[in-house]
């Protein structure tokens, strides 16, 4: 039976175990999906020499980047985001490292862009912005940062302006900011000046609907959740897997 994971740390909660044993059953596929909850990534290389079954990973945090450094090559879009969420089993036990956040990310946006979705924000700086910013790039979308200091790449959260709000139509928040169980925050930004013109995008899938989500909904903003970008990731990792 092939075996595949996800490796990470403190991941009981997570979507991954349950979605692909999930896929599994449903569509008759001879496969196990387990969690490998390690508390540092020097424990990683012994997960390969006691699984010989494994066929492919998925990785979340704290390891998207630490992995790096245990694989034999990436992919070019996991070279570019600098972090990897998948890997993949190369015949002769080459370690293969690839990134689908950026994939589920863009399949999840497309449906819900307008025209006047130019430009915008990435709220955060860590690894989930860069695969963000990768997808967005692909897509011809240009965007800025921001973050708690400000910067030529990148705006703080005081320096958002009424201008700035109206030029970037499109709000992706990638911060766990409003994750539950703390789900009375949210990313400080002037909520006042977003209107129905806007999009916003929340990393985010528990709750369903992140007071970021909320309070931009408020002022007639559509707003979308992180749940079929998670699906479309894992969807993505799968092809990759049975390439």
């Amino acid at each position: 039976m092939r075996k595949f994971g996800l490796l990470g740390k403190n991941i009981a909660y997570s979507f991954s175990r349950k979605y692909f044993n999930d896929k599994f059953e449903n569509e008759k596929i001879e496969a196990e999906y387990v969690n490998f909850d390690i508390p540092e990534i020097t424990d990683f290389p012994l997960i390969i020499t006691k699984n010989p079954t494994l066929s492919g990973m998925n990785v979340t945090i704290p390891y998207k980047l630490e992995v790096m450094k245990f694989l034999d090559d990436l992919s070019a879009d996991a070279k570019e985001i600098e972090a990897v969420n998948v890997i993949k089993f190369e015949n002769g036990g080459k370690l293969i490292g690839h990134n689908t956040d950026f994939i589920g990310f863009r399949d999840a946006l497309k449906p819900h862009l307008r025209p006047q979705h130019t430009h915008a924000l990435i709220l955060g700086t860590g690894g989930a912005s860069k695969a963000v910013a990768h997808a967005l790039k692909t897509m011809g979308i240009s965007y800025k940062f921001v973050s708690r200091s400000a910067s030529e790449e990148q705006y703080s959260y005081s320096e958002l302006t009424e201008e700035i709000i109206q030029k970037y139509s499109l709000i992706i928040n990638t911060t766990p900011l409003g994750t539950a169980p703390n789900t009375d925050q949210c990313p400080d930004i002037p909520y006042q000046h977003i209107t129905k013109n806007h999009l916003v995008f929340d990393l985010i899938y528990n709750p369903a609907e992140t007071k970021f989500m909320s309070n931009s909904k408020k002022h007639g903003a559509t707003a979308v959740n992180g749940h079929k970008m998670l699906e479309l990731q894992a969807e993505a990792a799968w092809a990759i897997w049975n390439s």
